[in-house]
């Protein structure tokens, strides 16, 4: 199954390595242990990007994807001790990750705020 999050978007997007998505803007699925490999480095050079088209929408609908597709292979292996280990070191990769987004994104909104701001003293 691919999944779709505008075609239209994704035609102007130069994804790392363009394997995340099709040139229809379908996400291609991830299903072997490399391509859980590979594509966290991929996501990770995706959230990187400062490029225009590389959207908020286009970067969480891809770690959406990731996960979906990391939890079916990791349901698929539960009983392959190997393999499970496998997938489970992915999925603290990706744990990993999330903690840096999301430490960033406070970061950002505590920079962008002023509710956490000293008040100003009053010049004399």
């Amino acid at each position: 199954m691919a999944w779709c999050i505008g075609a239209a978007t994704l035609n102007l997007i130069q994804l790392p390595k363009e394997k995340m998505f099709d040139k229809a803007g379908q996400w291609i699925r991830l299903e072997t242990f490399e391509d859980f490999d590979n594509g966290l480095s991929e996501l990770i050079d995706l959230w990187s990007s400062t490029s225009k088209t590389a959207t908020k929408t286009v970067k969480e609908s891809a770690l959406a994807h990731f996960k979906e597709d990391l939890e079916a292979a990791a349901l698929k292996w539960i009983n392959n001790r190997a393999k499970s280990k496998k997938y489970a070191s992915i999925g603290k990769e990706l744990a990993e990750f999330e903690e840096v987004l999301q430490e960033g994104f406070n970061v950002a909104a505590d920079a962008n705020s002023d509710v956490n701001a000293a008040p100003r003293k009053a010049a004399k």
